[in-house]
């Protein structure tokens, strides 16, 4: 069997829930490539799912001893990354006597993901911690942008020192302090995903009113942190302590790096791990330019010393993202030549791919700065980088803080 079509003994989600709750359906286990591990699989939430909220023993949501096949779970290894619980619902989900959440493309949802965004700032988080930092240094590679091809297209608006001093710092900046440090983490949030997974739902029993507003329904489907094992809700994550959070399955909840045993068998053949360390090599090339950058450094190099340690980096750097972007795409498909173009993280991973390609277009036009053309063109092309990267990074951000996303298909998953 291929590697794709399988999940390893070890590494099998929801070992731990009872198995008359989940239901994989094997025939949905797929990845983009047979030599990889799976990206994504498909489970069925079973009328015999037990309230969360309750002590109670009674089996809850059950029309007549049938399942609730309208409604699913689709595990996504970029989504368990992130500490994320996608729900599929299917035309039959109606029928199920279920109080069914809200998808979350509903516009009152949609607002109220983007309200948290500027309220809410959980740092004990690793996903949100990355995106809020790629967020900042897009932003200040945006401003870069500006130092650097606003004087080209209107020389009036140019300032004594703006390309030296304001492009060099923001690049330093931009690099070294945004890029670099957010590429760390990358890592980190890679090598602590979730083994174990976790539903991060549960099905309540509705009382009183509530309960005959829904006109008849006995239960609603609703969020819940309170058996989640993801690191996400740790505040003390960061520096390993246990908690109730835990991998069930590792007994731990939080690790700095892999064993040598799991980097072979495991994370050199997951493909969110690949593209985040691709992100961390290029960004760490990448650095080298945003040193040299620098003011004093860079005005006192020559045109030989400037394109092998301020042009080359971007290049090699930039194409680090681009490797990276196009994985982070891959990840989110069901094979390798279809776009998920109704996923978020195909949508962030898309603007990455933009922006990468930009930073390296504008390295290796550098190469011919002598020409006032490819000058044009280098500065535009970190302009444009810039801004899709930004794209990026904000849709990232938002991504972090919608945990639940629920998702409604015609066709079924």
């Amino acid at each position: 069997m291929a590697r794709n079509q399988a999940f390893a003994p070890s590494r099998e989600p929801f070992q731990q829930e009872t198995t008359a709750d989940l239901q994989l359906q094997h025939s949905k286990i797929q990845g983009p490539f047979s030599f990889l591990n799976p990206t994504r699989a498909l489970y069925r939430l079973s009328g015999a799912q037990q309230s969360a909220a309750s002590n109670g023993k009674a089996e809850v949501g059950k029309q007549g001893g049938s399942e609730h096949h309208g409604v699913h779970f689709l595990w996504r290894s970029r989504d368990n990354r992130k500490g994320r619980h996608p729900l599929v619902l299917t035309q039959s989900a109606s029928s199920t006597g279920l109080t069914l959440p809200r998808r979350t493309n509903h516009p009152s949802e949609v607002l109220k993901v983007v309200k948290r965004m500027f309220t809410y700032y959980p740092v004990w988080d690793i996903s949100w911690l990355v995106a809020y930092i790629f967020t900042w240094g897009s932003i200040v590679w945006c401003i870069n942008g500006f130092f650097s091809f606003l004087p080209l297209i209107r020389p009036s608006s140019e300032f004594g020192g703006e390309v030296l001093y304001g492009g060099g710092i923001t690049a330093f900046i931009g690099a070294v302090l945004f890029f670099e440090i957010g590429s760390i983490l990358l890592m980190f949030e890679a090598v602590n995903e979730n083994s174990a997974g976790c539903f991060g739902w549960a099905v309540e029993d509705l009382a009183g009113d509530h309960a005959a507003d829904t006109k008849g329904s006995a239960s609603q489907l609703v969020p819940s942190t309170k058996h989640c094992t993801h690191h996400h809700p740790n505040r003390a994550n960061l520096v390993g302590q246990s908690s109730k959070h835990a991998d069930m399955r590792e007994g731990k909840t939080w690790q700095w790096w892999p064993t040598g045993s799991a980097l072979k068998t495991h994370y050199f053949h997951e493909l969110g791990f690949l593209a985040s360390f691709s992100q961390f090599c290029g960004a760490t090339i990448f650095s080298i330019a945003g040193v040299t950058a620098l003011p004093g450094i860079i005005d006192h190099m020559s045109q030989g010393l400037t394109d092998g340690i301020y042009w080359a980096p971007q290049v090699v750097g930039g194409s680090g993202f681009i490797v990276s972007g196009t994985l982070y795409m891959l990840e989110t498909q069901k094979n390798w030549y279809t776009p998920s173009f109704g996923v978020l993280g195909w949508h962030i991973a898309f603007w990455n791919l933009i922006g990468g390609v930009g930073f390296t277009l504008c390295g290796a036009l550098g190469f011919a700065a002598g020409s006032t053309g490819a000058q044009y063109q280098a500065s535009c092309s970190t302009f444009w980088g810039s801004f899709a990267f930004l794209i990026g990074s904000v849709l990232q951000l938002y991504e972090s803080l919608q945990k639940n996303p629920v998702e409604v298909s015609k066709d079924g998953p």
